[in-house]
């Protein structure tokens, strides 16, 4: 896949260019229908599948105040969108100016005269351009005026659900991790660098945790979560603590994972952590021993979901 840098970089005409546009924020299955349909008409022509989105989030610029916590670093998204075997991601910053073009401009300019699409993509609920007037009826009718066809693209259901990156990002936001995978198609994860923490897993608790970094911007509600562990491209289950260790009376947010039957060091190591089901509440316990004692239970109680996890 090649990622162009905007638009302005764009130095080459692509065989048939079909495009389609959006945030695409945490790539849901909603997204991936979008990608398989694109992809399935550039093959069809012999064309180029062209993925057109923007950094940062338009809201960022138009309205800092309502701007979402994102459910997928820039990173990722780019990865799982050439994972699904797009040809091109077309990147532009978004400023005020962008913000500003006219919908019929944007077409006009940058979609014909530069990119000389043939065919667009989109969900019938996106709306784009000044204003938010570039509407699907809008590219019909510039289609007819530049030579390129409009595809809406139906909204797909899941379990009666409609995947939206809104409603995923409440999801999360509520810790109903197991909902948002189910959308997602895949478990939500986070991923970031092991540092060094109060070391209370190890020498107070005799359960060992790692403390995890991370540049994602939206984690899941605090508490106790079961989860599964990627650290040098292997697999562990584990037992993730989201919170503020009230036990301990700490201020600072911590996002601690137990790991279980792991006996490696992990500070300065990348790990992913996905997530698999909300086990319970972060609580405050009377001391160091009934919180252990607790987490015994939890980690117990976690490696019996996670075992019918894995068997599903």
């Amino acid at each position: 896949m090649k990622v162009i840098d905007g638009t302005d970089n764009i130095h080459e005409r692509f065989p048939y260019p079909v495009l389609t546009i959006g945030n695409f924020d945490g790539v849901h299955l909603g997204h991936q229908a979008i990608f398989r349909m694109l992809i399935e008409r550039a093959r069809e022509k012999q064309g180029t599948s062209i993925v057109f989105t923007f950094i940062p989030h338009p809201l960022r610029v138009i309205a800092p105040e309502r701007a979402p916590k994102l459910i997928t670093t820039y990173k990722d998204k780019f990865q799982l969108i050439e994972n699904a075997g797009i040809d091109i991601i077309l990147c532009t910053n978004f400023t005020k100016e962008f913000a500003n073009i006219p919908a019929e401009d944007f077409v006009t300019n940058f979609l014909c005269k530069i990119l000389g699409i043939k065919e667009i993509l989109i969900g019938s609920n996106y709306l784009f351009g000044k204003g938010r007037k570039g509407s699907p009826e809008l590219l019909k009718e510039l289609g007819k005026e530049c030579g390129f066809s409009v595809t809406v693209v139906d909204e797909i259901k899941i379990n009666n659900s409609v995947p939206s990156s809104s409603g995923i990002r409440t999801l999360i936001a509520k810790g109903k991790v197991d909902a948002a995978s189910i959308l997602l198609g895949r478990a939500y994860s986070v991923e970031g660098i092991v540092i060094e923490g109060a070391k209370r897993g190890k020498n107070i608790l005799n359960i060992p945790t790692a403390n995890l970094l991370t540049a994602n911007e939206l984690l899941p509600k605090d508490g106790v979560y079961a989860v599964t562990v990627e650290v040098n491209g292997k697999k562990y289950l584990g037992a993730t603590n989201i919170g503020f260790n009230p036990t301990f009376g700490d201020k600072k947010f911590s996002f601690e994972t137990h790991i279980l039957d792991f006996n490696g060091e992990l500070p300065g190591k990348t790990m992913k952590v996905s997530f698999i089901r909300r086990i319970r509440d972060e609580m405050k316990f009377a001391n160091a021993e009934a919180l252990a004692e607790q987490l015994r239970k939890d980690i117990e109680n976690i490696r019996n979901v996670l075992r019918s996890h894995i068997c599903n």
